[in-house]
């Protein structure tokens, strides 16, 4: 099927190496912004209102890498990887095309030893780093590109992002869902009365961002998520023994050394109203729910003239993250005869609930789409809608999927539907509230927009 090529195959060990290759040359119009005089917050802001695009704002476009300047301490950065096509390019150990045959080559690269060679801070002040509000609405400050390590490698490994609210200079809240690895090892070390060690690693380099977002259960045995970064990047990750007792990566910008307690918060700081989060991943206010894990931090390291990642939530740096991510993953678990030549998860669906699937010709006439979908909806649990095409349609194109979507198929008669999987309360048309305003129980479905067996010719493009 048309894909762009990757723009770029070169080594990018790390978050500092892919920010390089935006400021080589002159120029890099839409691409590498510095802006000063904006505080964390309001940098948010300023990135939500000019930059931020579907689902966080109504703009079809790729983000920019936008330096946020501090006058005093570490920088901001937001946007590095808000492009799909830009992300994608830094993984050169993936080939051009398709998902399937592009991972068909992928072995894993174990991890590096490597030593911590990192200043550290003489005392841990997390309100030093600039991490920001997201909007006026939230709890607090949050970190979010704080990507996770708990255990040393293997089968014990944890790698993973999520959202941590800031509660004071050495407390963090952070939020785990219950299926998450993390919260295996967490509630295996306090029934043993420990704490786990952990590392929280931000500004990491993109191999390790989008191994992060690959559902580790379906993952082949050959890998865990440091030797697919290893495959993806096409050289091993450094790994060093972290000041806590989990292994760190000596090669993000900042690593915060600390321990998971089994004490517990609620999202929220002083006397504001509890319940109210950072904006999720499809563009709507967060929900507190469960309450917060306390993570003690016991100390800081950096690398010399380091800057802070973060993320809006929303948005299509989260998009492309996460949606490539999830496309690894379908494509590490799908088996040999598989009729699917491409996938791509649309930031529509904020890189997890829309997938669109290319499929070979006469895929249609030999394949059971149904079970095909619970395949993939089992090793993606987010995914909500796939939308089938054919391979002449380009993924990375939705206008091009909304083309095959209004003419090589009758809407009403295409959608099949699935009704026992559990709802996504992430999406607000699968809440309880949605149910008792348009009295339908929440769904999730498939799409056959192909073209018919025998009617090829019929739907050929005139160019």
């Amino acid at each position: 099927m048309p894909r762009p090529e990757n723009p770029i195959k070169e080594a990018v060990r790390d978050m500092r190496t892919a920010f390089a290759t935006l400021q080589d040359g002159p120029e890099h119009p839409g691409r590498l912004l510095v802006k000063r005089g904006l505080s964390p917050d309001a940098a948010c802001r300023d990135f939500a209102l000019a930059h931020a695009a579907v689902p966080a704002r109504p703009r079809s476009a790729s983000e920019p890498a936008v330096l946020y300047r501090q006058p005093e301490g570490p920088d901001l950065l937001l946007g590095l990887y808000g492009c799909e096509r830009r992300l994608r390019g830094w993984l050169p150990g993936l080939e051009a095309g398709g998902w399937p045959s592009a991972v068909a080559k992928l072995q894993p690269i174990a991890p590096r030893p490597a030593p911590l060679d990192q200043e550290k801070w003489k005392r841990v002040a997390l309100s030093r780093l600039p991490f920001p509000k997201i909007t006026p609405r939230d709890a607090g400050p949050y970190v979010t590109m704080g990507f996770v390590i708990a255990g040393q490698g293997g089968a014990d490994l944890a790698l993973s992002a999520h959202r941590m609210l800031v509660l004071d200079d050495t407390r963090l809240g952070i939020s785990m869902l219950a299926s998450r690895a993390l919260r295996a090892l967490g509630q295996a070390a306090w029934a043993e009365g420990r704490d786990l060690p952990i590392s929280i690693n931000i500004g990491v380099s993109p191999a390790v961002a989008v191994a992060s977002a690959t559902a580790t259960a379906h993952l082949p045995q050959r890998f865990d998520k440091l030797t697919l970064a290893g495959a993806l990047a096409g050289q091993a990750v450094a790994v060093a023994p972290g000041l806590a007792g989990a292994a760190c990566l000596p090669d993000s910008e900042f690593v915060l050394h600390g321990r998971l307690s089994a004490q517990t918060c609620d999202e929220t700081i002083g006397d504001r109203p509890a319940g109210v989060t950072m904006p999720e991943f499809l563009g709507y206010d967060g929900h507190a729910g469960a309450v917060l894990q306390v993570v003690e931090v016991t100390a800081i390291t950096q690398r010399p003239g380091a800057v802070l990642q973060a993320t809006l939530g929303p948005g299509r740096e989260q998009s492309a993250i996460l949606g490539l991510g999830g496309a690894l993953a379908q494509a590490l678990a799908l088996p040999p005869d598989t009729p699917l030549r491409d996938l791509r998860y649309a930031p529509a669906g904020g890189g997890m609930l829309l997938l669109y699937a290319a499929l070979a010709p006469g895929a249609t006439a030999r394949c059971d789409l149904g079970a095909l979908t619970r395949h993939l909806m089992a090793v993606m649990p987010f995914t909500k809608t796939v939308i089938y095409v054919d391979e002449d349609v380009d993924l990375t194109c939705d206008e091009d999927v909304l083309w095959a979507l209004t003419t090589r198929c009758t809407l009403a008669r295409a959608v099949g539907m699935i009704e026992d999987l559990a709802p996504l309360r992430m999406d607000p048309s699968q809440t309880e509230a949605w149910v008792e305003a348009t009295g339908h129980a929440p769904a999730r479905c498939w799409i056959d927009a192909t073209v018919p067996p025998g009617l090829e010719n019929a739907a050929q493009r005139s160019f």
